[in-house]
C-alpha cells in the first residue's frame, strides 16, 4: 500500500530534471534489488560490461603493477 506521502513525491517526480529522476531510476533498482536478490543491470550497465570483455578479449587487460597503482593513487598512497 503507497503512503500518501509516497504518491505526492511521485506526483512531482515529473517535474525534476532528467539527472535526477535518473538518481531516483538507481535508487529504486537498489532497493528492489536489495528486496528481491535480484539486481537486474540497465542498459548502459551492461554496455559497458560488454565492452570490457571486449577489452580482455583483445588482450587489452591491465597489467598487475597498473592495477596496483591504481589501487593506491584511490586509496591516497
Amino acid at each position: 500500500m503507497m503512503t500518501s506521502t509516497a504518491k505526492q513525491l511521485l506526483d512531482r517526480v515529473a517535474s525534476w530534471p532528467d539527472e535526477d529522476i535518473e538518481k531516483l531510476e538507481e535508487a529504486a533498482r537498489e532497493i528492489e534489488a536489495w528486496r528481491t536478490g535480484e539486481y537486474r543491470a540497465t542498459e548502459d550497465e551492461l554496455r559497458a560490461i560488454d565492452e570490457a570483455i571486449a577489452e580482455l578479449e583483445r588482450g587489452e587487460a591491465a597489467s598487475e603493477a597498473e592495477v596496483k597503482a591504481a589501487f593506491a593513487k584511490f586509496r591516497g598512497a
